[in-house]
């Protein structure tokens, strides 16, 4: 699909949506706003798919409590929605949770608050205007923090979280085609001064990317990763399958020898997917409570683990995890 096509023509965009098969009739879906371009576009491109679905659009505006001067932004990025005729909320994070320094956490924080409404509201798709170079940014990222393949991959289309879908049409979009749709159709949008603070990590990665030849760079090798990633996934699985003894709905057996015969990645890989069958997603194990398990499993004392609500047992040369 042609990033720069997508919003060339709201048409195109329209029919890119009809390409998703997922969507139930008459859909309540919603839209993370912050008000930059990226979300207002997407936030009026949708509005437009949903009326012809005969369905309804929430926006879900983050107010992060960070900056003194922004106490009135998400009021703003309200009135700008209610414009458009998009009926929106202003979602504020518990007081213990407010984030002063880190832009990443306060990321993880506007994701999680907007992910708990669609849940508490039944809301079972969530758009998102994160676009091409927002992966770019966030490969750079992840390869500076020594992230593996898994983490290389960044976002995609589609994802799921707590049962939600996450949708994210603009991922294989530029900036520059969403700030000239919305300029071409007169849509307001508003500037995060957080954008520009060179005392955040994505600023500063965002400013190495202006400069074309580290763009290009960072952006062929991303690609190839992305390219690499389903060969992996496939690996991943033939080798876990090997490794699998028996399955049912609360109990998973695998084989400890050839467990044991892998690296540290690929036993971390297949114990994730032990934890994944059991808590459906919900909950991301850190990788740090992984590893010290996997310290445990070998050791001639070890007898019981709990991770993630699912208990792990070694009988002889069998690893075996139980729906707790």
């Amino acid at each position: 699909m042609s990033s720069q096509l997508i919003l060339k023509k709201k048409n195109y965009f329209l029919s890119s949506l009809k390409k998703i098969k997922c969507f139930e009739n008459n859909p309540h879906i919603a839209v993370g706003v912050s008000g930059g371009p990226d979300s207002m576009a997407l936030a009026i491109l949708l509005q437009k798919w949903v009326r012809q679905q005969k369905g309804k659009l929430t926006g879900l505006i983050f107010d992060h409590q960070i900056r003194l001067d922004s106490k009135d932004e998400p009021f703003f990025v309200k009135k700008m929605l209610s414009r458009h005729n998009i009926d929106s909320f202003i979602l504020k994070p518990p007081k213990n949770k407010i984030i002063k320094k880190n832009m990443a956490d306060a990321r993880l924080n506007r994701f999680s608050s907007i992910v708990n409404f669609c849940v508490k509201n039944k809301i079972i798709h969530l758009f998102l205007g994160h676009h091409f170079d927002d992966n770019i940014e966030t490969y750079l990222i992840r390869k500076i923090n020594g992230s593996n393949l898994e983490g290389l991959s960044c976002m995609s289309l589609i994802s799921n979280y707590k049962n939600i879908q996450i949708v994210r049409p603009f991922i294989a979009t530029s900036k520059i085609s969403i700030i000239k749709f919305n300029k071409k159709n007169k849509i307001n949008f508003i500037n995060d001064p957080s954008n520009i603070d060179i005392n955040f990590t994505r600023v500063k990665v965002r400013n190495f990317l202006k400069i074309k030849k580290n763009y290009k760079l960072v952006k062929n090798d991303f690609i190839k990763i992305k390219r690499q990633i389903p060969s992996y996934r496939s690996m991943i699985w033939e080798l876990f399958i090997a490794n699998l003894v028996n399955v049912g709905a609360k109990k998973v057996i695998l084989n400890l020898i050839k467990l044991n015969e892998s690296d540290l990645l690929i036993i971390e890989k297949h114990i994730g997917l032990v934890l994944n069958f059991f808590n459906r997603n919900k909950n991301q194990t850190k990788t740090e409570k992984i590893h010290k398990m996997i310290e445990q499993i070998n050791k001639p004392n070890f007898k019981y683990f709990n991770l993630s609500g699912v208990s792990i047992q070694k009988q002889s040369n069998l690893l075996i995890f139980y729906q707790n």
